[in-house]
């Protein structure tokens, strides 16, 4: 183990993720006494969202909670890549990130660190401590067969034996362990029906990690942990379909058989959770997150997209953030979490120094007193051995296609075909158009337009890379040739899809792409008609979308945002509180409705909605611009003037945030330096007419 640190807040740190765990779902379990463990860690330390980032697929962001840093930087862009050696694909690897995850950096510092079933984690990375890598519970053959454990999956290899026996294969999930979650298993006809085999795969799995995760805390000296279980994201795929209350074209007999697999998985996360911290200790502090959360209720999507991670129109934006331990709040809730602040957080945990390189930011918020943080320039820099592989070892084959067919399983990829240039172009293809997808949300437009023209040139059928085109040249203020994207779209009607079969007809998923694009292309001309000042022209293409889909993600703020430019104050206030009936935890609209209020001169439910809405997404500088407005009003200048610097710490371009710092900093008792500076800033991005996009609304001053 390391030498304490003086500035450690914590001894001991045990990170648990559970994918797409969600607080709609989680909640009322624990309200209604179901969930005891995670009730505990509430009420003994704090709660929050954690938001995601886009695109939300789960190998880059578990990939970016253990480094802290977005896709563009880790270097894991989707599910598959190409492999070096077979000339094929394989799933992504721990070989293709390209920074230290938690674990290097504290085996840099010579912490005893363990990691468990980790997405991208094969090959198993030497560590100072134990590595289990991410094929370590897929069975391959069936029971009656030898189950050997790839190469690769277990750090240090002498330890292989000892794990190999501790892993449960899906023939061993007794009746025992179905009947609590499925009542009704035996009616299922398992010839025709799948679904007890995917449940008993599922728990399978989370149960050979759990063991081994157990194991470990029982026999192993630790500083750090880090266990990973996808049962929650796996089962909700299969099942949340099924879950009350019962969706159109779900027969009755399958809703009543599976209805309770979902909110059964949790309460078995939840007596996982326990033995954990049990066997952790009272004097561990620990971390429960999880990536993004997974819609259950009327946003559950009708259909899957025909297309590559599909199924991640299923996926919700916001996860859930619990952590208690020493020096932890109690029973507070936190705002403004985002999963790239889960790796500084550990780091501060440990007395340890935050990477300026890091995207992420201190959970300050959780701890009964301000910690004291230290920042590095970057971990990457930092001189000794970490525990990272090189970038070209082997992956075994045969465990790495159990994997690929289980993410075909779970709709992420396409099935592969037995050409293998097309599978790697398809996982090269899809790989840029992530990261294209990642540099429109870390707002890198410029980045992302190279990759995504390339891919729009070279795959003129696929819909879907059109629309963030179209997006991308919205942000650079390239309205014409947004325009010209769309325009293109809307000129492919289904009927006259691009065809691949011999009697004509168009290929079905083209087809669906084309008529799925109909709506969001409405979408992106009205928002294109406000940038360019066509108020009543944007309002008609948003309602065209409204009509064809009114749950079109962001749909309503657009109309929101339109009559406010209309001068339509009562109107916008309907569109803002539509689009909260749609998702409570909209911060966009949140910020739309504070905007209504100071147009209605109601400061005070101006800056609660404002706060609101940081609260949900803390990286939101016109959530803070507006916020600063309101408290401005209310006459509370040294607040109001640290919303307006939080705001221009994310969008220094941001004018009208410097005009109101200006004015602020010239009242008596400011500081006539400061006031100086910011009014010249803004006459500055005044005249370069750089200031926030029209099409973004503000509050009027």
């Amino acid at each position: 183990m390391a030498t304490p640190n003086g500035k450690a807040l914590a001894k001991k740190v045990l990170l648990i993720g559970w994918d797409a765990a969600d607080w709609k779902i989680a909640s009322p379990l624990v309200d209604a006494g179901l969930m005891p463990t995670l009730d505990d860690m509430i009420s003994h330390g704090v709660m929050g969202n954690l938001a995601t980032l886009q695109p939300v697929l789960s190998p880059m962001l578990w990939n970016s909670i253990a480094t802290g840093k977005r896709a563009h930087k880790h270097g894991i862009h989707g599910f598959m890549e190409p492999d070096p050696h077979s000339g094929g694909v394989r799933p992504v690897s721990s070989t293709s990130r390209k920074v230290k995850a938690l674990w290097n950096i504290l085996t840099q510092r010579g912490y005893k660190t363990h990691v468990l079933g980790w997405f991208a984690g094969h090959p198993a990375e030497p560590i100072n401590g134990i590595a289990v890598s991410d094929l370590y519970p897929h069975a391959v053959e069936t029971i009656d067969k030898p189950w050997p454990l790839p190469p690769g999956t277990i750090h240090p290899e002498n330890m292989r034996d000892v794990f190999a026996r501790l892993r449960m294969h899906p023939a061993e999930v007794t009746q025992e362990a179905i009947l609590p979650l499925i009542p009704r298993a035996g009616e299922v006809d398992q010839e025709k029906d799948p679904g007890l085999a995917t449940f008993s795969k599922v728990l399978a799995e989370n149960c050979s990690i759990h063991n081994a995760a157990t194991w470990i805390l029982q026999n192993e000296p630790w500083d750090f942990m880090a266990v990973y279980y996808n049962g929650i994201d796996h089962f909700c795929h299969a099942f949340m379909h099924f879950r009350p209350p019962r969706m159109a074209g779900i027969p009755e007999k399958l809703f009543d058989i599976y209805k309770d697999v979902v909110d059964g998985a949790y309460r078995f996360h939840d007596m996982m959770l326990e033995t954990l911290i049990t066997l952790a200790g009272p004097e561990t502090t620990v971390l429960l997150v999880s990536d993004h959360g997974f819609h259950s209720d009327h946003l559950r999507p009708r259909s899957i997209p025909n297309e590559p991670a599909g199924a991640a129109v299923q996926h919700r934006r916001f996860g859930i953030f619990c952590m208690k331990g020493p020096h932890v709040r109690q029973d507070q809730r936190i705002y403004g979490a985002t999963l790239l602040d889960v790796a500084p957080t550990v780091l501060t945990l440990f007395g340890l120094p935050v990477g300026d390189d890091m995207d992420g930011r201190v959970l300050v918020q959780a701890f009964d007193n301000m910690p004291e943080i230290e920042r590095i320039p970057s971990w990457e820099s930092e001189p000794g051995e970490c525990g990272m592989h090189a970038s070209d070892l082997r992956m075994d084959p045969i465990a790495a296609q159990a994997v690929i067919q289980q993410f075909v399983a779970l709709g992420y990829i396409q099935p592969q075909t037995e050409d293998q240039g097309k599978a790697v172009a398809s996982a090269v293809r899809e790989g840029k158009y992530n990261l294209a997808r990642e540099y429109l949300d870390s707002r890198r437009p410029a980045d992302a337009l190279p990759l995504l023209e390339e891919l729009c040139r070279e795959n003129s059928s696929e819909m879907h890379y059109r629309m963030p085109l179209a997006q991308c040249y919205l942000s650079l203020g390239r309205y014409r040739d947004a325009r010209s994207v769309i325009e293109e779209v809307l000129k492919v009607a289904p009927e006259n899809a691009p065809t691949s079969n011999s009697d004509g007809k168009p290929e079905a998923a083209v087809a669906e792409r084309v008529a799925r694009s109909r709506p969001w292309a409405d979408w992106l001309l009205g928002t294109i008609d406000l940038a360019e000042g066509r108020a009543d022209e944007a309002l008609a293409a948003l309602l065209r979308a409204e009509q064809a889909d009114p749950f079109l993600p962001n749909l309503h703020l657009r109309i929101g945002e339109t009559y406010l430019r209309c001068k339509r104050i009562d109107d916008a206030g309907r569109a803002f509180q539509r689009a909260l009936e749609i998702d409570g935890d909209s911060a966009e609209a949140h910020v739309g409705l504070a905007i209504v209020h100071l147009r209605q001169h109601r400061d005070e439910e101006a800056a609660s909605e404002a706060l609101i809405a940081v609260g949900l997404q803390h990286f939101f500088p016109l959530g803070h611009f507006n916020l600063g407005i309101a408290l401005a009003r209310l006459g509370q200048r040294e607040r109001a003037m640290l919303a307006f610097e939080t705001s221009l710490t994310m969008l220094p371009t941001l004018a009208a945030a410097h005009r109101w710092l200006g004015f602020l900093y010239a009242q008596p008792g400011g500081d006539a330096v400061k006031a100086a500076r910011h009014r010249y800033l803004h006459e500055q991005l005044r005249r370069r007419r750089h200031g926030v996009d029209r099409a973004t609304p503000q509050a009027a001053s």
